[in-house]
């Protein structure tokens, strides 16, 4: 077998051990890094770099001789390999692996074609895959047999082995190849299943001590078609039928489980009454990251609010790129990151959340074709990209196994969910891909809608503040501030409405709501609003004025409350005609803190032809205050269906008497808020003028 080395192997070798080297690198820098076993590749790495020098430009043995070894030792692979009671792997120099037995498609938990061609070292855990390549290499290098302790990735979780690798010289393969012999780790009780599986439990259960997440309820289907029963020999002492019927009940808790995954996220994205997109994304990622994964990262695109580009979705074969959201605009952008809580893991969640999907990392790769992806075992660890300090983010977060479906409706794609693991419960498979895109679609929808949602609050925002005034005109002689909040739940415009405007002989103030919400309301609310403004241009009586409008609206269908003001400054007090049809009577609090309600009375406008107002006149001196309010203040409820009444609007009034008009108002959204629990069930707006004192006028 030569020793000596043709040119082009020389530079091969080199360039391999370069990668090497850079691999322990990152080995050393990974989390619970095995650094004795680093430490020891590091070695071999030196023992290999000596030999390649003794040897450099010796003679190369006979080929006769070669070809001799190498027909006895293809003798005995024929005869030998697929029958063996051992699990073996014939594996490459690049050491993907050539061809399995029985034995070890059975100890990973899958078929021997889909092992094959695969790196051998991506059946290994992250802590000793670049310790394990050096090994291979010194064995590539010098013929040596080595015993390598490695941690295989089985199908329900990882299994302790020793590895025993031996060189190969097979005749037509102008390289040596390598045979590794998986046997039972130290301590594993003759090499039994029971031994094994009481080890892996414990592994289990020191993972899973580290994340606050459940670990996932039950194995896993092997991670391609094809898997064989567990294996017997060395590793299994199970009998047949306890296997089998082990099997079976394993297949029915999997099922049961991802089943209850999809029903748990079915109630949480159902769950908001109205929806929330970036809510249901992180209910989503926390979901998976507890049930089916260590981490769980979703990125999706913008959407633009542009009826053309909502209409008109790039289709295959149109000219240019295709846009990445389908909706006309906008880069795939990470949105929410989550894995276990310990300190290291808080920090990669934080480095992979300003980590955007760059072009060949497996999210973008998804989003671009629409096809979801699965990588039992990883190969590559730059497939989800890598950190800013250039480590690959597998290797980071210790991702052996990760798969990535599209969110997507309809001819829109809107993002990826990209899920890894560590492998410790098994590699993914296809029934967790099917789980995870069947989720992945309920997520699409329900995004389509927290969408849809928001324009329509957007342009109900937009359309109610063209109702309300841009901001209150000054009055000599007066402090004036007013509040409007819309109600917690809906998109629609709200019908609630006021004004403060100049009148033939003085100042108006309005405060109105009208019966309903939406586009027709607005119509409504523009034109009391707006008749109340214009007709205080001829009339001083808010009752002729709240008549006249009343009048225009006999033709609609809804109808209208509202309480008028008319304002006659005059020396240091302020007389006020109140004028009120249908509404909360306006409200008077002195500069003592003593209340006063003014008359109620009148008629809602848009009913009848013998309309009525109610009418009263105020005097105000400095300090005094006139407060209007809609219904929505005293109909405010609390978890138990209370209503907040006037009884605690007075309260809070008479506790401001002395704050400024601005502060009043506050104070009351402020208890309104803590009573209801934030949850608003009607639109609230207030109106309130204060007299000012001769010094401050």
């Amino acid at each position: 077998m030569p020793d000596q080395l043709e040119p082009d192997s020389i530079l091969r070798e080199i360039t391999d051990l370069e990668d090497r080297i850079g691999e322990l690198r990152q080995a050393a820098g990974m989390p619970a890094p095995d650094l004795r076993a680093t430490l020891d590749a590091a070695l071999v790495e030196l023992e290999l770099a000596l030999e390649a020098l003794r040897t450099l430009g010796a003679d190369q043995s006979s080929s006769a001789g070669r070809s001799a070894a190498a027909e006895t030792e293809r003798r005995v692979l024929r005869t030998v390999f697929q029958d063996a009671p051992v699990p073996l792997f014939l594996i490459d120099r690049d050491t993907s692996v050539r061809r399995v037995n029985r034995q070890a498609a059975a100890l990973l938990g899958t078929s021997p074609g889909y092992v094959s061609g695969k790196q051998f070292t991506a059946f290994c855990d992250l802590a000793t895959r670049a310790a394990l390549r050096s090994q291979l290499a010194g064995v590539v290098r010098t013929g040596r047999r080595r015993r390598v302790p490695v941690r295989l990735l089985g199908r329900e979780r990882p299994v302790d082995a020793v590895v025993t690798l031996a060189r190969v010289w097979i005749r037509g393969e102008p390289d040596p190849m390598v045979v590794a012999v998986a046997g039972a780790a130290a301590g594993a009780g003759n090499g039994g299943e029971e031994g094994r599986r009481e080890r892996n439990d414990t592994a289990a259960q020191g993972a899973s001590a580290k994340r606050e997440a459940p670990a996932k309820a039950a194995p896993r289907e092997p991670a391609a078609p094809g898997g064989s029963s567990a294996p017997s020999g060395p590793l299994s002492a199970a009998p047949p039928a306890a296997t089998a019927r082990g099997d079976e009940d394993a297949a029915v808790a999997t099922l049961v489980h991802r089943m209850d995954v999809l029903a748990n996220a079915a109630e949480l994205l159902l769950d908001e009454p109205v929806f929330n997109e970036t809510v249901a994304v992180r209910r989503c990622a926390r979901l998976l990251a507890a049930e089916l994964a260590d981490w769980a990262i979703v990125d999706l695109v913008g959407a633009d609010t542009s009826p053309q580009a909502a209409a008109v979705p790039w289709q295959p074969g149109d000219a240019g790129p295709p846009d990445p959201a389908g909706v006309g605009g906008g880069r795939l952008q990470r949105q929410v990151v989550m894995g276990p809580d310990d300190e290291r893991s808080v920090h990669a969640t934080q480095m992979i959340e300003k980590l955007d999907p760059s072009p060949g990392t497996l999210p973008a790769s998804v989003f671009t074709t629409r096809q979801s992806a699965l990588r039992p075992h990883i190969e590559d660890l730059e497939l989800l990209g890598t950190g800013p300090d250039g480590q690959p983010v597998c290797g980071t977060i210790g991702a052996t196994t990760t798969m990535c479906v599209p969110i997507e409706e309809g001819d829109r794609c809107l993002g990826t969910i990209t899920l890894a693991s560590s492998g410790e419960h098994g590699p993914f498979d296809l029934m967790d891909l099917a789980v995870v895109q069947r989720l992945g679609r309920y997520l699409a929808l329900v995004i389509r809608a927290a969408r849809l949602y928001r324009r329509r609050a957007e342009v109900a925002e937009t359309l109610q503040s063209s109702l309300l005034p841009r901001r209150l005109p000054a009055i000599p002689g007066v402090e004036v501030a007013a509040h409007y909040t819309a109600a917690t739940h809906g998109a629609e415009v709200g019908g609630d409405f006021y004004d403060v405007f100049r009148t033939g002989t003085g100042w108006g103030l309005v405060l109105g709501d009208v019966c309903g919400k939406g586009e027709d309301a607005a119509a409504v609310t523009a034109t009391a609003r707006h008749g109340v403004r214009l007709m205080s241009r001829w009339r001083d009586d808010p009752t002729e004025v709240l008549a006249a409008v009343n009048h225009a609206l006999l033709d609609e269908d809804r109808f209208v409350t509202a309480v008028m003001a008319a304002l006659k400054p005059g020396g240091d007090r302020v007389t006020i005609t109140v004028g009120t049809a249908g509404h909360p009577p306006a409200l008077v609090v002195r500069a003592d803190g003593v209340i006063r309600t003014a008359s109620r009375g009148g008629l809602p406008l848009g009913l009848f032809d013998d309309f009525e107002a109610g009418l009263d006149t105020l005097d105000l001196g400095p300090g005094d205050t006139l407060f209007l309010h809609s219904d929505g203040v005293l109909e405010a409820c609390d978890l138990n269906r209370r209503e907040f009444g006037q009884e605690r609007l007075l309260e809070i009034l008479a506790g401001t008497a002395t704050a400024s008009v601005q502060e009043m108002l506050d104070a009351v959204e402020r208890a309104l808020l803590e009573f209801c629990d934030g949850d608003l069930r009607d639109d609230v707006s207030m109106l309130a003028l204060r007299v000012l004192p001769r010094e401050l006028a």
